[in-house]
């Protein structure tokens, strides 16, 4: 489980983030949502401590972020963030084996490789495995930083913006693997995601921040509803249920 408590980013005079207090459940998928510069990317930096917070604690599965050693943390949690890209020339598998270095400090082994091949496997990778990086198309790239993270075995995992470079088709199925990585294997995902539909239809738990603070956090049922998204995100939005799903209009 991930917890913050009165969390505070500033930058010099401007207030990112303002006594933000927030619990995501454990073994769940939780969508963090909201319009841009709301703080979404953000909250998941100060997560991972790939960010000073101001004040305020953040604790993953119990331990402080801000006192646990690097490497324990490395164990728990795995994130990527959007400017992943790499410049080093590299093959699919070379990228998805950097996952194991907590574990390896990069010497695989052959529960590291085992590691890999489920990966590659998962992410239906097999095929590229030793190509390199920039000889693949956008969406072909995320799907192997996204094995990378997986690879890396950690409870929690942060996504930050995982469906970018991807057409509806690959978005689509990027969000069932990831469905299954918790419903299969107890993982607990926490991504920021822009499009209200899919965080709908595959979250467990949403969380919405606006102006760097909690608006409201629940399920889907009780996020994706006309007035809570329509004071969100300042447009008019409309709800409405199709096959047992709760899908958004909005219009200007």
């Amino acid at each position: 489980m991930i917890e913050t408590r009165d969390l505070l980013k500033r930058h010099g005079g401007t207030t990112v983030l303002e006594q933000l207090s927030l619990t995501v459940p454990e073994k769940a998928l939780t969508a963090i949502i909201g319009p841009n510069g709301a703080g979404k990317s953000t909250l998941l930096s100060l997560v991972s401590r790939l960010m000073p917070m101001s004040a305020g604690q953040v604790l993953v599965g119990g331990c402080d972020v801000a006192t646990t050693p690097s490497d324990a943390l490395a164990r728990r949690m795995a994130i990527l963030r959007q400017d992943n890209q790499s410049a080093l020339r590299l093959t699919v598998r070379d990228l998805v084996g950097f996952g194991r270095f907590p574990h390896s400090k990069g010497r695989l082994h052959a529960e590291d490789l085992r590691h890999v091949d489920e990966a590659l496997a998962y992410l239906q990778l097999e095929g590229l495995a030793e190509r390199f990086l920039d000889e693949l198309s956008g969406g072909q790239r995320q799907r192997a930083y996204i094995a990378m993270v997986l690879c890396q075995g950690t409870p929690c995992i942060l996504l930050d913006e995982p469906l970018n470079n991807l057409d509806m088709a690959h978005a689509v199925n990027m969000m069932g693997l990831l469905r299954r990585a918790v419903t299969e294997r107890g993982k607990t995902v926490v991504m920021v995601l822009h499009d209200i539909n899919f965080a709908s239809c595959y979250a467990d738990h949403i969380i919405a921040l606006k102006n760097g603070r909690l608006a409201i956090a629940g399920t889907p049922a009780e996020v994706v509803q006309d007035e809570v998204l329509s004071g969100l995100y300042g447009i008019p939005v409309s709800v409405h249920e199709v096959q047992g799903r709760r899908l958004c209009h909005y219009f200007g």
